[in-house]
């Protein structure tokens, strides 16, 4: 029996593996896929990437090409990194599907939700920095540049820090699924959140310092959209909540000590008095 158990446990065990390798199949083609249908869009994506710099730049700046090769290098770059954002709803079905088996009914119910907001806010994170934060900061930088000094970036350092922007500002608004996610999972209360809500702020305010370019309104910015993201997430997991944490503990006060009970003596019993015998007549003697 125990070698048919252990046979039986590493066929399923060989089971997921193969399953496993099925899923990053898919997802793997997928990417190539995109990436084949978006390479002759290259040199046009990366001018749509570039455009928030190009509009900021003065009549003498422009973008440069340090070595030959990145003229080709970075477009392929960037088209490699697209088809992977395009194909991140893709990819997180096939996790999905390959975990829900081993997940409970209400697990399921959660999860669903949870992956498809975590994907909307990060492109809404994305799109936030793209269509706000570059064009403050770029023009921040070209106009802080000394007077003689022409701006000019070369195209795979450009690339790198916008790449890294856009992580940093998509892992940012993904505050609110965490949020949900912690208190869930039991590691921290809603109320010890809404309590430790300025600590909160001074952290988003020097997350923002951090991961921004040095221009005060971009950083504030930030700072004041990740404030909203807590504030909704908070909102979230009051409502999600598991339904113990939601009970309030009441401690109910001892009760007080009785007093002592003095011990009355028992009731003595009345004596019966002892009857007496009476002798059978004695018989009378003969003679008598």
């Amino acid at each position: 029996m125990a070698a048919k158990a252990s046979e039986s446990a590493e066929a399923s065990f060989i089971e997921h593996l193969l399953e496993l390798r099925t899923r990053l199949l898919r997802s793997l083609i997928a990417v190539l896929v995109l990436f084949v249908g978006l390479f002759p869009f290259d040199n046009t994506l990366y001018r749509l990437l570039a455009r928030p710099l190009t509009l900021v730049l003065p009549k003498n700046g422009a973008m440069i090409a340090t070595n030959l090769p990145s003229t080709f290098i970075a477009p392929l770059k960037l088209t490699f990194a697209t088809a992977l954002a395009i194909s991140v709803p893709f990819i997180l079905y096939q996790l999905w599907a390959f975990v829900a088996p081993g997940l409970y009914q209400r697990e399921r119910r959660l999860v669903t939700p949870l992956l498809v907001s975590s994907t909307l806010l990060f492109y809404l994170g994305m799109a936030f920095a793209y269509f706000l934060i570059f064009p403050l900061a770029f023009g921040f930088f070209a106009h802080a540049a000394p007077a003689g000094v022409r701006v000019m970036t070369d195209i795979n350092h450009y690339l790198s820090f916008v790449l890294t922007l856009f992580f940093a500002f998509g892992l940012a608004f993904e505050v609110p699924v965490a949020i949900v996610l912690l208190v869930l999972m039991g590691v921290i209360r809603p109320e010890t959140l809404s309590a430790k809500r300025r600590y909160v702020i001074l952290a988003a305010f020097v997350i923002a310092a951090i991961i921004t370019p040095p221009d005060a309104f971009s950083q504030t910015t930030l700072a004041l959209a990740m404030w909203g993201l807590f504030e909704i997430g908070l909102l979230v997991a009051y409502r999600v909540r598991p339904r113990s944490s939601s009970v309030e503990i009441v401690e109910v006060p001892p009760a007080p000590a009785a007093e002592p009970i003095a011990e009355t003596p028992p009731a003595r019993r009345p004596r019966r008095r002892a009857r007496r015998r009476r002798r059978p007549p004695r018989p009378p003697a003969a003679g008598d």
